[in-house]
């Protein structure tokens, strides 16, 4: 069973940090570029960044910088440090691989 579970989400203020974490199971996570993306309460998915299998990184603009996801082959675990935090980076953020699962989600509140 194909399985994401994500952790690390909370509340902070603008300019601290978090570290998002990701556990995959089921699958062979070192085949598969991984992602993570962010939904804001009303609006659609949002891709935030991605690493390849070989652990190659991109971002969106607004993240570059601030952001950075890395990748364990052999924990198959996946991370999102985010530094910086602003208020508008508030959403649930969600782990999904190329194959096309998806966690649960983790809820990331920055307040001002």
């Amino acid at each position: 069973q194909v399985q994401l579970v994500e952790s690390g989400g909370g509340a902070v203020k603008a300019g601290q940090s978090l570290r998002l974490s990701c556990v995959a199971s089921g699958f062979t996570f070192r085949d598969y570029t991984m992602i993570w993306a962010r939904q804001i309460v009303g609006q659609g998915l949002e891709w935030v960044c991605a690493v390849n299998k070989d652990g190659f990184p991109t971002y969106k603009d607004s993240v570059a910088g601030r952001f950075a996801i890395s990748r364990d082959n052999a924990q198959n675990t996946l991370w999102l440090q985010m530094d910086n935090l602003k208020p508008e980076d508030t959403a649930v953020y969600y782990c999904i691989s190329a194959s096309g699962a998806r966690g649960k989600g983790t809820q990331v509140t920055v307040s001002a």
